[in-house]
């Protein structure tokens, strides 16, 4: 008596041995991808803070939307870095006062809302970028 593979049998075996195959080609070689993210003009406006200015603006930003960012604005003139070394600091400064109105003007239904915490979080990571590089640079 010959008992022959079951419907599901079959379809999981494919899909092991599929699995199998991918894995064997995987670890052979492949071609290395390098992603960046490229960000538009407001997002490239987010200052490089000091990390607790940072975690200030975030926390401004959950209670009181665009309120971290309109502060953040601030910084720019004080002398933080951004991701727009070819624009002037006053294009730069004016450029964070708008995106602090939008979160302000779109927080009535809620988009703001999230908009400017992403936006803190963002400052936040950009403050623990710079405190790296901080450190890096240090030990050299």
């Amino acid at each position: 008596m010959d008992h022959g593979p079951k419907e599901g049998d079959s379809a999981a075996g494919a899909a092991a041995g599929d699995a199998a195959r991918g894995a064997a080609a995987a670890s052979s070689g492949g071609v290395v991808v390098q992603v960046r993210e490229k960000k538009g003009p407001l997002r490239a406006a987010i200052p490089y803070m000091p990390f607790p200015v940072a975690v200030i603006c975030l926390f401004l930003n959950t209670f009181v939307p665009g309120l971290g960012t309109f502060v953040s604005a601030f910084t720019v003139l004080c002398g933080a870095r951004t991701d727009l070394p070819d624009r002037h600091i006053c294009c730069v400064f004016w450029l964070n006062i708008a995106a602090a109105l939008i979160q302000i003007l779109t927080a009535i239904v809620m988009v703001g809302w999230i908009m400017s915490i992403f936006w803190g979080m963002d400052m936040v990571i950009l403050a623990t970028e710079r405190r790296c590089r901080a450190a890096e640079s240090d030990l050299h």
